[in-house]
């Protein structure tokens, strides 16, 4: 889910899952010179927006709220409302993560759950549960699960940045495997395990999708140039009426069974096939190496 304004917003709530990465996301639009505030209850949003001259000095606030002080969504939603009334432009990005991710990110840093329950585990589970409706209402859903710091720098400046906003859409074409589990935060899955696999070719099984061997023998099964000149009209007409609404960031999957084989050299062929259109375009294998 991506930012639907043409404008970047005056008031940016961050919040989402501990451990997902709201005080890195917090660090990075501080350097993208947001004003941020941690922990703000919802009913001094208005105020801080006043106390900080949003909109008319043209500055950007980023207001971190977690599960620390509870989550009143329709005091918020409220203060939101009240802010677009007077002009002021808002946005909610929302950080998560699978459980199995923050688990791990809480064990290598020896520290606490903010809930503090008897496990991480029920801690997890309950603050999914408290933050349900707020992720609702998010404009901008981030998956951090696989994700670095450097990575989620690009996302949210490629959504945020003042400078970043008129700019050609970004396009991110990531290849997966569906056994592995398909990712969460793309606007558009493709799945292309009707392709031939090449896991059942002797020579081909060890190989890998940017392979040539294996990408030439994806390409030139039956169907895959079809599906990839399927695609690449398809989004050949959608890339120009998502920029019309103002989306700087188009996220794409590409998935078969494992992520090594199919997947990648689909992935690599409509990468091209965009440039060439003059679309900025990377790609990213998630599990070729798993």
């Amino acid at each position: 889910m991506d930012l639907v304004a043409t404008d970047s917003p005056h008031v940016l709530v961050v919040t989402g899952m501990s451990g997902a990465g709201r005080s890195s996301a917090a660090k990075i639009l501080e350097d993208l010179g947001y004003a941020v505030i941690d922990n703000l209850p919802p009913q001094l949003l208005s105020l801080a927006a006043q106390a900080h001259d949003i909109p008319e000095a043209h500055r950007h606030l980023a207001v971190v709220i977690d599960s620390r002080g509870g989550l009143p969504t329709d005091e918020l939603r409220y203060a939101m409302q009240e802010l677009e009334r007077e002009g002021v432009l808002t946005r909610i990005v929302f950080l998560d993560a699978d459980d199995q991710a923050i688990v791990t990110r809480y064990e290598e840093n020896r520290r606490p759950h903010p809930l503090g329950l008897d496990t991480i585990s029920e801690s997890i589970e309950a603050e999914r549960h408290m933050l349900g409706d707020l992720k609702e209402m998010a404009d901008v859903i981030i998956d951090t699960s696989n994700l670095n710091i450097h990575e989620l720098r690009d996302q949210l400046t490629s959504q945020f940045a003042e400078d970043e906003i008129h700019r050609p859409m970004r396009v991110s074409i990531r290849s997966f495997g569906f056994k592995h589990g398909a990712p969460r935060d793309t606007d558009l899955v493709f799945d292309v395990r009707f392709l031939p696999n090449p896991h059942w070719v002797p020579e081909l099984r060890d190989l890998r999708g940017t392979d040539a061997p294996v990408s030439d023998y994806v390409l030139r099964s039956n169907g895959a140039e079809e599906f990839v000149d399927r695609v690449d009209d398809l989004l050949e007409f959608l890339i120009p009426k998502f920029e019309s609404e103002g989306k700087s960031y188009l996220s794409i999957g590409i998935g078969c069974t494992g992520g090594h084989h199919r997947s990648v050299a689909i992935a690599g062929e409509l990468r091209k096939r965009l440039s060439a259109h003059g679309i900025n375009a990377s790609v990213r294998h998630r599990d070729l190496e798993k």
